[in-house]
């Protein structure tokens, strides 16, 4: 399946999935998670932390077969 998406689509997905778990690791440090709601918000986070490596992994294949893609250190580390 990943033969028929953009190494672009790929990086906006990564790039994406990367701000949500940051986002959802903030909101879970926070006070402001409800405490009956807390396993469900962390099996979000664990979601999220899945699809992340799963994109990142197709990332690093694509990287492997385009030798002009950054790597994926620099990726995420990059200002867009």
């Amino acid at each position: 399946m990943n033969e028929n998406i953009s190494n672009n689509a790929i990086i906006y997905a990564t790039l994406a999935l990367n701000s949500e778990v940051d986002l959802q690791r903030e909101y879970l440090d926070s006070d402001d998670v409800p405490e009956d709601e807390r396993d469900n918000e962390e099996e979000i986070l664990a979601d999220l932390e899945q699809a992340f490596m799963e994109f990142v992994d197709i990332y690093k294949s694509r990287c492997k077969a385009d030798k002009q893609l950054p790597s994926i250190d620099e990726l995420l580390n990059s200002q867009l």
